[in-house]
């Protein structure tokens, strides 16, 4: 029975090679891998976090998810990580995936399996670890991504630059009256 290596790279703000070299078996499930790889990076793992299967693109493909959100059998519903061997996705070298955890500080991780060893290791192994991975708790939250909006919005220094589209020739409120007129 063979190996897989694995080579993760964080992607960070900064153009650091940050990366880390995991050799696992394909028996082995999505959960265990998880585990492995935000244990490598000192990362508690007290987040959720997916795996989508990828292309040379890195885009974002079927999601491997830790926890069974209840989408039942939904032809798009992604699969679970206890559930789902390493095996049923990745099948032969240079096959990628994104690893996204904690949704709300977004920390991605690309991975691709560098490696098939003719060898079986029994428990997942850090074989190579390179930089220094940053702190947990260093990336603050994405609120774009935290409130679905996909970049956030430039809400401008004060309230006049929100409206500003509108112009001041085009506010014409004549027809409203004074709420001070009525007796509430």
């Amino acid at each position: 029975m063979s190996s897989y290596k694995f080579r993760i790279l964080i992607d960070t703000e900064n153009d650091e090679d940050i990366f880390r070299d995991i050799i696992i078996s394909p028996n082995d499930n999505f959960e265990v891998f998880y585990r492995a790889i935000i244990a490598s990076f000192d990362f508690i793992g007290d987040q959720l976090g997916s795996f989508y299967v990828s292309n040379d693109n890195w885009d974002k493909g079927h999601e491997i998810a830790l926890m069974d959100m209840g989408l039942g059998n939904d032809l798009n519903a992604p699969f679970i990580m206890k559930d789902t061997p390493i095996t049923t996705v990745v099948r032969a070298k240079g096959q990628k995936l994104i690893l996204v955890y904690d949704f709300l500080k977004m920390w991605c991780f690309l991975i691709e399996l560098v490696e098939v060893l003719p060898e079986k290791f029994p428990e997942p192994e850090l074989y190579l670890s390179i930089g220094v991975a940053p702190d947990e708790d260093s990336k603050e939250i994405d609120m774009a991504n935290a409130m679905g909006m996909g970049q956030s919005p430039d809400l401008g220094n004060d309230i006049d630059d929100i409206f500003s589209e509108f112009g001041e020739e085009d506010e014409d409120f004549g027809g409203f009256e004074n709420i001070d007129d009525f007796d509430i």
